[in-house]
């Protein structure tokens, strides 16, 4: 289940809703208003542009956070 975010026109706040299947578009949490826009979600990164990793020739063990690189794989 997709989740959404949003801009009401009404009260000029954003906010994210869940939406399941099949149900139709939702309203403002805080006014209640239907006066709303689907908004372009941008995802956040938490990697700097001077860490070296596999991408840009760092290699294993370079990198933080979980998975491989972070320690999972074994490399440290």
């Amino acid at each position: 289940m997709p989740i959404y975010e949003y801009h009401c026109a009404d009260c000029d706040r954003s906010f994210e809703a869940l939406v399941r299947p099949g149900e139709h578009e939702t309203e403002c949490p805080a006014c209640h208003g239907g006066n709303i826009a689907r908004e372009l979600s941008i995802f956040a990164s938490a990697r700097s542009s001077d860490t070296a990793g596999p991408m840009n020739g760092g290699g294993c063990g370079t990198m933080g956070g979980g998975g491989c690189c972070g320690g999972s794989c074994g490399c440290r």
